[in-house]
């Protein structure tokens, strides 16, 4: 039999068409970022890199090279030992590596010749990233957005999630990101996914909906904590039509003590997180906040957060950046809770 090759830019859409994608890089390659819905059969673990590549440099290339083929040859024959012998014939994986192939090659040569038809992917995960770039600026072109607007803790994020479980298109970026998109939008033990992999996630989900159906989206600015949304997204984003989500201060103030409990539960957390905020309001206020919220009223700290903070940044910005935001329709639940967010979905969806 003979190995199919196939470029990274026809890979894209074909995808769905293969048994499984393997990924033969190490597992710290694999979780940077990966092809949507691949495994990772790591040709050389990570400890194993180090190792091969430590004698590259000390001894020489073809001492590492024998280790590494040695290293390989073990790691394969683990693979198909533990993934391979229930497979049918028919069964038909794409694989590649990093760049150069000879990781995936190696793992494919064996598999091709046990006789399954194995195809590779040019140019590996390199060449893929480069193809998905250039298709995301494309992709995300092709939608209507309907641009959720609204001051922090207005319900943006419930709303969303409200439309998307009565069946409306929803790019959620901040779930996406792991992330609430402000100075105190980390969320507690969750890391970020790496840049790579969030736009990996974003092109995924476009690629899942209907170019007929709007997308609803939240007003975003550039980035969501330490990763950047797509040029191509923002620019989209910011020329469509938007909605308007008000709220009365304290219902954004009790909505917001529920949707960061954490911080109310763990006020030194809290505090810390107070601390970035030094440079834009001065150590005098923020010390002051940091003593109230040690006192009990984290509430107090909350609505000065959001009238002193968050409410004139977010207006300029949303006034300067979103097109359309002049004429938004608006939108007033008749509270912050879920069940109100749902009525608000309904009523768009029926409109």
């Amino acid at each position: 039999m003979s190995l199919e090759r196939i470029s990274a830019s026809d890979a894209l859409g074909t995808l769905q068409t293969y048994s499984v994608v393997i990924d033969a890089r190490s597992e710290g390659e694999f979780a940077e970022d990966r092809l949507p819905g691949a495994v990772n059969w790591p040709s050389l673990h990570d400890d194993e890199r180090k190792i091969v590549g430590t004698q590259y440099k000390q001894i020489n290339a073809f001492e590492a090279k024998k280790l590494g083929a040695a290293l390989v040859a073990k790691n394969i024959a683990e693979h198909i030992h533990r993934e391979v012998l229930d497979k049918p014939k028919d069964w038909q994986p794409l694989v590649y590596c990093w760049r150069g192939g000879k990781r995936s090659g190696s793992l494919a040569l064996i598999l091709d010749q046990i006789g399954f038809r194995v195809t590779l992917v040019d140019g590996g995960y390199k060449a893929f990233r480069a193809a998905l770039v250039a298709d995301l600026t494309e992709l995300a072109s092709r939608f209507q957005y309907q641009v959720v607007c609204g001051t922090t803790g207005s319900g943006k994020t419930r709303l969303l999630q409200a439309l998307q479980a009565q069946g409306a298109q929803v790019l959620d970026l901040e779930a996406l990101a792991n992330h609430r998109s402000s100075v105190l939008g980390l969320i507690p033990g969750v890391p970020q996914p790496s840049q790579k992999a969030f736009d990996t996630s974003i092109w995924e989900s476009l690629r899942s909906f209907d170019p007929a159906r709007p997308v609803y989206i939240e007003s975003e600015s550039k980035k969501v904590g330490n990763v950047a949304l797509p040029e191509g997204l923002v620019t989209a984003m910011r020329s469509s039509p938007c909605l308007q989500l008000d709220l009365s201060e304290s219902e954004r103030v009790a909505l917001l003590l529920e949707d960061y409990d954490f911080f109310v539960t763990d006020i030194e957390f809290f505090c810390e997180r107070l601390g970035a905020l030094t440079e834009a309001r001065g150590k005098e206020t923020v010390r002051d906040w940091q003593a109230r919220a040690r006192s009990g009223d984290v509430a107090f700290v909350v609505q000065e957060l959001l009238v002193r903070h968050y409410d004139p940044a977010y207006l300029q910005s949303i006034r300067r950046n979103f097109t359309q935001y002049g004429t938004a329709k608006v939108l007033t639940p008749r509270d912050h809770s879920e069940a109100a967010m749902r009525e608000v979905a309904q009523a768009l969806l029926t409109d």
